[in-house]
């Protein structure tokens, strides 16, 4: 099988999936060298509206290998490319200089180079545009941002252990640990991701376990990604929170029912959704 070169990584895998879906996002994201070259290339033919923040360094490449008679994937994760002072605060201008904006994304790890507040800053940047800020990533950088305050985080089972000083948490505990973080005014929305599970949404209201119909998986590459921007396009379309979390459920599901890097599918998704409902 030929090689299938796609754009990846986790704010432009959910700006790729919004627009799968019908909705339209911005992406912003550094960029550069011939790999930067091409990577503009493959977002421009999907139509997505970027806002490019060129680096010195090349933009980084990542391999994945589909071992097609095991149904297994290799993953091959090269070592991300250090950005600048200069070039890292330049992508939080960007965001700054957009008006009229619902949603800010961040997701995704840091580049060396970043500092670990990126995102406590883009909380702060959100706050003053009164804008929602989601959050998908961990570390240090998931830490800082939830100290800042967010609107929306989707930790897995490991994240939340991390942010509630936890080494395992048990089902029944997941949400009593969410509903503090919430009570502490760290976030309104908290989604956890449970893989195969599905997910636990959790707000100082709800708790609800959403568990996806059975389906076979191909991939479980931008699973994650294409379950934010789920949310994210169903809170724009005026949904409440628990059929944007039914939504996002069913577009991370379809996600795994596609090869490489595919992301979800929208007729999939429909189908998938319609069962969670």
């Amino acid at each position: 099988m030929a090689p299938k070169l796609e754009p990846g990584g986790g704010g432009i895998n959910v700006a790729r999936a919004i627009k799968k879906l019908g909705g339209e996002a911005t992406a912003i994201f550094p960029s550069g060298g011939y790999t930067g070259k091409y990577f503009n290339h493959l977002l421009e033919q999907e139509n997505i509206h970027s806002v490019i923040i060129e680096t010195q360094n090349e933009t980084r490449e990542n391999i994945i290998i589909m071992d097609e008679a095991e149904n297994c994937q290799y993953r091959f994760g090269m070592p991300g490319t250090p950005l600048t002072v200069d070039e890292w605060k330049d992508c939080l201008h960007a965001v700054m200089e957009i008006d009229d904006i619902s949603f800010i994304i961040a997701s995704g790890s840091l580049p060396p180079g970043v500092p670990n507040n990126i995102y406590a800053l883009l909380a702060k940047i959100s706050k003053t545009k009164k804008a929602k800020f989601i959050v998908d990533t961990s570390g240090e950088a998931l830490t800082e941002a939830v100290e800042e305050g967010v609107y929306l985080l989707k930790p897995n089972l490991g994240e939340l252990c991390m942010l509630s000083g936890k080494v395992e948490l048990l089902q029944h505990e997941i949400i009593a640990t969410a509903k503090e973080i919430i009570a502490r005014g760290k976030c309104e929305v908290m989604i956890v991701s449970m893989g195969k599970a599905g997910a636990m949404l959790v707000t100082k209201d709800v708790a609800e376990l959403i568990t996806p119909p059975p389906v076979i998986r191909k991939s479980t590459v931008g699973a994650g990604d294409s379950m934010v921007a789920g949310i994210v396009y169903f809170l724009s379309q005026g949904k409440n929170i628990l059929e944007a979390a039914k939504y996002g459920v069913a577009c991370g599901t379809a996600a795994t029912m596609n090869t490489g890097t595919e992301l979800c599918n929208k007729k999939d998704v429909a189908h998938l959704y319609k069962s969670l409902r």
